[in-house]
């Protein structure tokens, strides 16, 4: 099959995507499903759906994964690296722009009112993003729509995500679709969990400790980048103290309002603890397991991905991916539409990305930014 793109025209589209892709990984996954499966075709819509559902199965960013796979389909372990790098640099970059300014202010008091019209838009940008995404993959099959409705009641009522569930319903499409075929184990699959080694370090050096911290948060938190905010508020709030309450918050608000993957935010708050290095040993330790959990198992998930009863666990576990992802939505809803206010941002948003369908996202997030800070300005 003959490649209609270069090598750096999918790194320039990463780089665009990691300086403009605002609203999570529910969001990004989107983006890159409608500009490289649908508008370029560079990517067939069976790639992707592997793409997804290895993501999904492996620990780490999903977003991030899923643009590392993408880099890796045509142009293997060189595209994968660059794919990763370029999504991940732009957002790394701001992170420590803003990380240094906080650190010289003493905060960031203005944060909280640009964050408020920010959250509540990213609330309606990532809504049309979920149903987009969940109309293109699902289709009309009733089973993966069970399945898929199953996994977002779930992950909302335990607002997290459980992996055997996801793998359940690889289980169930398989054994619906083709029962007595898939036997053998030649062609499985497991996600790529590492068993937890209780080390101890003799250094008493931070940035041995944040290294190893990071590694663990990027290694052993699977999901989306809502799930690995209480594996960070445990350890670097009550396990370390290295940061209180507050600073845990603002971290968190900084990832949601600057654009590409929300595990940036492990830079700002490396930034806080240790400085520049800090910040770099943080985002390369968090960022580390998921590309390897990524490239390893590639070869053997294209290898065996057009088997009927592979193809039909991709199927499974991409219905409970989208499911778990819709539920991560309705979670975030729960958490940000506090009032009113906040509930007319998010549905003004949706009503113009229906009715206005080349309107950019992040010309709503900077409208949405200035409003809140308006708001709460005059209010």
């Amino acid at each position: 099959m003959e490649i209609s793109y270069k090598l750096k025209d999918l790194v320039l589209y990463f780089l665009k995507l990691g300086s403009i892709g605002f609203g999570g990984p529910v969001a990004l996954v989107g983006y890159m499903h409608r500009d490289l499966v649908e508008k370029r075709k560079w990517i067939t819509d069976e790639d992707y759906k592997e793409g997804l559902a290895l993501a999904q199965l492996a620990p780490g960013p999903l977003a991030a994964q899923l643009a590392i796979y993408l880099g890796y389909v045509h142009y293997r372990i060189l595209g994968a690296t660059l794919a990763g790098l370029a999504f991940v640099l732009p957002s790394f970059v701001m992170v420590l722009g803003i990380s240094y300014a906080y650190v010289q202010a003493g905060g960031l008091p203005w944060m909280q009112a640009v964050f408020y019209g920010i959250g509540a838009a990213v609330i309606g940008i990532i809504a049309i993003s979920s149903y987009k995404l969940s109309k293109k993959s699902l289709g009309r099959d009733w089973l993966l729509w069970g399945i898929a409705i199953v996994l977002a009641v779930v992950t909302f009522i335990t607002e997290q995500e459980i992996l055997w569930l996801i793998l359940a319903g690889g289980v169930i499409v398989w054994l619906n679709r083709a029962p007595p075929r898939f036997v053998s184990g030649k062609a499985g699959f497991l996600s790529p969990i590492l068993l937890q080694i209780a080390t101890a370090f003799t250094l008493n050096e931070k940035l041995t400790q944040i290294g190893w911290f990071f590694f663990k948060a990027g290694a052993f938190v699977f999901g989306s980048g809502l799930a690995i905010v209480p594996f960070l508020y445990g350890g670097v709030v009550k396990e370390y103290q290295w940061l209180n309450d507050q600073q845990f918050l603002d971290a968190v608000a900084v990832a949601m309002i600057t654009p590409g993957p929300v595990v940036i935010t492990v830079g700002f708050i490396g930034y806080l603890v240790a400085g520049f290095p800090g910040a770099c040993i943080a985002a390369l330790s968090t960022f580390l397991p998921c590309y390897l959990f990524t490239v390893i198992p590639a070869p053997y998930f294209k290898k065996f991905g057009k088997h009927p009863a592979i193809k039909a666990f991709v199927d499974g576990v991409t219905a409970a991916a989208i499911g778990a992802i819709g539920g991560a939505v309705l979670v975030l809803g729960k958490r940000q539409l506090t009032d009113l206010t906040a509930v007319i941002i998010a549905v003004t948003t949706i009503l113009i990305l229906i009715t206005f369908k080349k309107v950019q996202e992040p010309l709503i997030i900077v409208v949405a930014a200035l409003v809140g800070l308006l708001l709460k300005t005059l209010l």
